[in-house]
């Protein structure tokens, strides 16, 4: 056994590292584009001459995950997080076109058609979006996936976050102030789950905001009605792992609640950036109304966390979100690290959740969460997390400690 996984480590290690190496080596191959280097864009677009920018776009994750003090109940790992591959077209100020899909999970990423008003039709109307994309409670949970602090996101975003869903939302974005309104009425999502529709919207006071300096206060709310399928009642339920990305064993857990009505989610959420230092922080929660007369049920959860970019950079922030230090706009244009070697973060989280309500005893838990990222140019990211992780369901207490890693190529 121990050969086996030792010997299939070292393959996907040794698969890694031949992608990085062959992506790294495309600017060479494409040396007459003096755009392209190996720390800023890499040659896997093309733009016009009117402005339109037409390309692919890939993520690819690879995680160790490690487990001590949990029972024997986590596995330990090394495999696959994440492979995303897609396609778009966009000209800025005016529109983009994205398709997404993540052959690890096989499940629909992105999948949207998005106008800028001012661009298309000279009247600024908002930005209308159409397609399958993130619902808006959430501040976590809206961030993109290549850039998140923290390897996973914390307890509540796992558990309260409704994910994606097929609709039309449309967001007035302002430099004191955000609006975004959604509503998802496709049957079904993209791949053939959650029946339903849903309203959401997410509001924003933003009195500071300038290039790393920023104070972001937020509230979100949204109401999801599913509908029976093939005459089996909607079924809700409420849980997260513990931090940790590959494990199937969630240690707070409500179960299955059928005869789901319909959920509310409510978010509270800040940011705070000064230079090189940030703070975020959030508290969500969601109420479960079941039919036949049966209890509501509700969890609740909160998060906070703190950075410091040794070298110098500020997270950034446009438009309501926080994207890595790679980006510095929504034409993913590059921020160079002010050092050759890179971008070096480090950053503290305590998380919390409660899911136990009544007769339904989903536990809670807490976990301290310590984290170190190196972001190397564009393109290249590494993770270190070290959680303490304290949970309680049943009177039944697990504390497992988790050790994670995480190697990212993005473009």
């Amino acid at each position: 056994m121990w050969v086996r996984w030792r010997a299939c480590r070292t393959s996907r290690c040794v698969g890694l590292v031949a992608c990085v190496a062959s992506l790294a080596a495309l600017p060479s191959r494409a040396s007459a584009f003096d755009a392209y280097d190996f720390y800023g864009n890499w040659p896997t677009h093309v733009v016009t001459g009117d402005g339109t920018d037409v390309g692919i776009s890939a993520l690819y994750q690879i995680d160790l995950n490690r487990f001590s003090h949990d029972e024997g109940r986590l596995q330990d790992a090394l495999t696959n997080r994440r492979k995303y591959l897609g396609f778009y077209v966009r000209k800025q100020g005016v529109y983009d076109v994205n398709v997404q899909y993540d052959y690890q999970a096989r499940l629909w990423v992105d999948a949207f058609v998005r106008v800028r008003s001012k661009g298309l039709l000279g009247t600024d109307l908002g930005i209308f979006r159409f397609g399958y994309s993130k619902t808006p409670v959430g501040f976590e949970g809206v961030t993109s996936s290549a850039a998140t602090t923290f390897i996973e996101t914390a307890l509540p975003t796992q558990a309260f976050w409704e994910g994606r869903r097929t609709g039309l939302d449309w967001a007035w974005a302002r430099p004191s102030y955000l609006i975004n309104l959604g509503y998802y009425f496709v049957h079904k999502d993209l791949d053939g789950n959650n029946p339903g529709h849903s309203m959401a919207g997410r509001v924003a006071w933003v009195p500071i905001n300038q290039a790393g300096h920023v104070l972001h206060l937020g509230l979100s709310a949204s109401r999801e009605t599913p509908e029976w399928r093939s005459g089996v009642s909607p079924v809700a339920r409420l849980r997260a792992r513990p931090e940790d990305g590959l494990s199937a064993i969630r240690l707070v857990d409500t179960g299955s609640l059928p005869f789901t009505d319909h959920i509310d989610r409510r978010g509270v959420e800040a940011l705070w950036i000064e230079g090189p230092w940030s703070a975020q922080g959030e508290y969500l929660d969601e109420r479960i109304k079941r039919d036949g007369g049966r209890p509501k049920v509700e969890g609740h959860g909160y998060y906070v966390f703190a950075t410091w970019t040794l070298t110098g950079e500020s997270r950034y922030y446009s438009d309501g979100n926080v994207a890595d230090r790679r980006y510095s706009g929504r034409n993913q244009a590059v921020i160079r690290p002010s050092q050759a070697w890179g971008a070096v973060e480090l950053a503290l989280r305590y998380s919390q959740i409660d899911l136990d309500d009544g007769a339904v005893l989903g536990g809670h838990e807490h976990n301290w969460t310590v984290g170190a990222n190196w972001y190397l140019g564009e393109h290249l990211k590494f993770q270190a997390n070290v959680i303490r992780a304290s949970t309680e369901r049943r009177h039944v207490r697990v504390d497992p400690h988790i050790f994670e890693m995480r190697a990212q190529l993005s473009f």
